[in-house]
């Protein structure tokens, strides 16, 4: 009989590896997520993400930073996604909910609100009453970079965090939002990960830009959709309005079979 040696141990939450064992082996978002919160596997994120919690802004002295990696936000069958770049570092990284707590998300949320896929126009903090209606928010970079900057090769491991969300996902999605250009580049080969089969060459990012991706034989057929990102940068400048946002919002709601009178 051939020997075998010891099993594996499982990487530490401190290694690169991290995020491709655990990501692979979570049966439902539940557990994804308690993986996911507990990954240090990229030491300048998590210096930074820590560094903000321990010196936040005066406005919010008396609070105290999540500090840790911010999970997706909305329900496990949502039939939309929305994903951006990463969480803020007085926003997300401070209340522990995607886009919660920062003008981007202010922005993003309102327009949600008025499609009606979301019950009210503000995010402050988890349990705040905000409840999304068919939509998961979230983002390939689940920890806040210095800059708003994550480098490619932080990308990459974080990566298998969002390719396990979307093949969790994948029964019941039927489009995708996508805030930015850093979002739709990380985006595509995740698709192809989780079971779709993006387009080669790979589309250039555009606001408005719409793809459909046929079916496969692990999934049904998923339109893709291009937005500016809420950043203030571009909601400051004009370079997108609340109504650009919420028409691409108000299209991907339909392409995606959700009501958009609000409840």
């Amino acid at each position: 009989m051939e020997e075998t040696g010891p099993a594996q141990s499982p990487p530490d939450s401190g290694e690169a590896g991290y995020p491709a064992y655990f990501a692979a082996r979570c049966g439902g978002l539940a557990e994804l997520d308690a993986h996911l919160v507990r990954c240090r596997a990229c030491p300048r994120l998590v210096e930074w993400r820590e560094q903000v919690g321990a010196h936040p802004r005066a406005a919010f002295r008396d609070q105290e930073y999540w500090a840790r990696p911010v999970p997706g936000f909305g329900p496990a069958d949502a039939a939309l996604a929305v994903v951006g770049l990463a969480p803020a570092a007085h926003g997300g990284n401070r209340t522990g909910r995607m886009f919660t707590g920062d003008a981007s998300g202010d922005f993003l949320f309102a327009a949600l609100h008025e499609v009606g896929l979301a019950s009210q126009p503000t995010a402050m903090h988890p349990g705040d009453g905000l409840e999304l209606y068919g939509v998961r928010v979230t983002a390939p970079v689940h920890c806040a970079p210095p800059a708003n900057k994550p480098t490619p090769a932080e990308r990459h491991t974080c990566r298998p965090w969002l390719a396990a969300e979307f093949g969790l996902l994948g029964p019941g999605l039927r489009a995708v939002v996508v805030l930015g250009a850093f979002g739709w580049q990380a985006l595509l080969p995740v698709l192809g990960d989780a079971g779709w089969e993006p387009p080669r060459p790979r589309p250039a990012f555009g606001h408005g830009v719409q793809l459909a991706l046929p079916a496969t034989e692990r999934r049904q057929p998923l339109h893709l959709l291009g937005s500016y990102h809420p950043s203030q940068r571009n909601t400051f400048t004009g370079r997108l309005t609340s109504g650009m946002l919420v028409e691409v919002l108000t299209r991907a709601a339909a392409l995606a079979g959700l009501r958009t009178e609000r409840p």
